[in-house]
């Protein structure tokens, strides 16, 4: 009988991660099919990486003081400890204003209020896990699509005879939609399909769409006092994603782990 090779020891530090963890672990951590292997060294370093930041919290004299993340739910000591050292550790410097009119003056044209749709559609339902019903819904569509194309006046009339989408009582009339009102496959579509026409055929989790586009009102620009709110959000939060991949990594260049590499979790921030 063949013996498998014994996994060597996870340590940090010369504390042990047992088996047993870091096989409890791997259950978090998805791998493709008969390569259980990826899933294991995922859980490994995802342990790893927390042991040395618990390890660290605890040499900087930290006690746990678990917050409450929703009504009943609290967070674990570990969980606690280890945010409080981010917190404590972690201060990137505030974005400067000027920086952020330079971002906005490069491209204002990327800063616009929601732009304002009127369409139609037909929906050919299909569920994404479905191959047999995609088809059948890529070839119903494309049949139509070849109706419309000869006699667009009749989208209401087919729209009325093929559509699932409640819809079809009005002709596949949607109203007026703004961004994020539909989802990201059909918005994508909706700007880009000319004013009066119908667009190829539209895939999404719903199934197969034939959209018409009546009218398209894209968004001003707005003013940088209007943006610069999210601006600075938005540079706050990559200043700290980058001041905590620093912190981390420079803790993992001082520990001293066995049994698996902690390489890419370095550049990749705590976690």
């Amino acid at each position: 009988m063949e013996m498998k090779p014994l996994l060597p020891p996870v340590t940090v530090n010369g504390v042990t991660i047992s088996p047993e963890r870091i096989a409890a672990e791997a259950q978090n951590h998805p791998a493709p099919k008969g390569k259980p292997g990826l899933a294991w060294k995922a859980a490994a370093r995802a342990l790893a990486l927390r042991e040395i930041l618990l390890q660290e919290a605890r040499a900087r004299g930290l006690t746990a003081d678990p917050a409450e993340l929703a009504p009943g739910q609290w967070e674990t000591e570990d969980e606690a400890l280890i945010r409080q050292l981010l917190d404590q550790a972690i201060a990137p410097e505030p974005p400067d204003e000027a920086a952020l009119r330079a971002i906005y003056d490069a491209h204002p044209e990327r800063f616009r209020a929601p732009s304002l749709y009127e369409a139609a559609h037909i929906l050919f339902p299909a569920a994404p896990g479905d191959p047999a019903a995609r088809d059948a819904a890529r070839a119903a569509a494309a049949e139509v699509l070849e109706e419309l194309r000869r006699a667009p006046r009749r989208f209401a009339e087919l729209a009325a005879r093929h559509s699932a989408c409640s819809s079809k009582d009005s002709g596949g009339l949607l109203g007026q939609l703004s961004s994020g009102d539909t989802v990201p496959e059909f918005e994508a579509a909706l700007a880009t399909i000319p004013e009066g026409q119908i667009g190829a055929p539209v895939e999404t989790r719903y199934g197969i769409h034939l959209i018409r586009l009546d009218a398209r009102a894209e968004g001003a620009v707005l003013p940088f006092d209007a943006v610069l709110p999210h601006l600075r959000e938005a540079r706050e939060k990559a200043a700290w994603v980058a001041a905590s991949r620093a912190f981390t990594a420079a803790l993992v260049a001082r520990a001293e782990v066995t049994g698996v590499s902690l390489g890419a979790d370095a550049e990749g921030g705590a976690a």
